[in-house]
């Protein structure tokens, strides 16, 4: 009887099938000319938003917001979304600037206050834990609704690796256009609360998924300038 070959534990490892890629469970299937295009087609446009100190205001101040925002929610036909990024404080470019500084500067005394005012940031950051928020209003762009969707198949849809649904080029400008109009509309009804904002461009877009779902990594490694890719073209 012939001896059989003993199988190695990476002989095990070498048979396993590769797992399926994080990708396929993301919503997201491209984003270009300043627009998120999901996998099922519909669109998304993100816009910052600037902040106001509310208590600051003075009761008739406070009122009139207050009557601005039921106003700016009354006259919306369609879901909006609004998220509220809070992260620790980054100040590792104005530390590198005050090293530049101090490199610049030949007064002793004042090398020692910019290093003396370097530490006290340093450890202000550190030890209060000071978090920095950004806030942003999400705009949706859906030409089908999904009312008439059961929700069994809502369920069955939210579970499974979405699927990447192909849009035609006229179709991705009509969506577009449409979305624009929308984000014209919340934009005015932002300025209407004291409220400045601007749309997230692609290269913005694609730093700020980057940075949420690799949070670790982001500060470390920075994402390419997408003008600068280089993108192989197949015959």
């Amino acid at each position: 009887m012939a001896n059989k070959r003993p199988v190695m534990q990476s002989d095990k490892i070498a048979k396993k099938k590769p797992g399926v890629p994080t990708q396929r469970f993301l919503d997201i299937a491209e984003i270009r000319e300043d627009t998120v295009i999901l996998k099922d087609g519909t669109l998304r446009a993100v816009l910052m938003v600037s902040s106001i100190n509310f208590a600051l205001k003075s009761v008739d101040e406070q009122q009139a917001i207050i009557q601005s925002y039921m106003q700016f929610l009354n006259g919306l036909d369609y879901p909006i979304q609004v998220v509220i990024q809070s992260r620790k404080m980054n100040i590792d470019s104005y530390i590198a600037s005050l090293d530049e500084q101090e490199a610049k500067i030949s007064n002793e005394l004042l090398r020692t206050q910019i290093r003396d005012y370097r530490s006290f940031v340093g450890e202000l950051v550190e030890l209060g834990e000071i978090m920095q928020k950004r806030f942003f209003v999400i705009v949706p762009f859906d030409p089908i609704t999904d009312k008439g969707r059961h929700f069994f198949a809502s369920l069955s849809a939210a579970l499974r690796p979405a699927s990447v649904v192909k849009l035609t080029e006229k179709k991705f400008q009509d969506r577009k256009t449409s979305l624009i109009q929308r984000v014209n509309i919340i934009q005015g009804g932002l300025t209407g609360m004291g409220l400045k904002s601007v749309q997230l461009d692609t290269q913005s877009l694609i730093e700020l998924y980057y940075s949420v779902y690799n949070p670790e990594v982001f500060d470390t490694q920075k994402v390419a300038d997408v003008r600068e890719l280089q993108v192989e073209e197949g015959f």
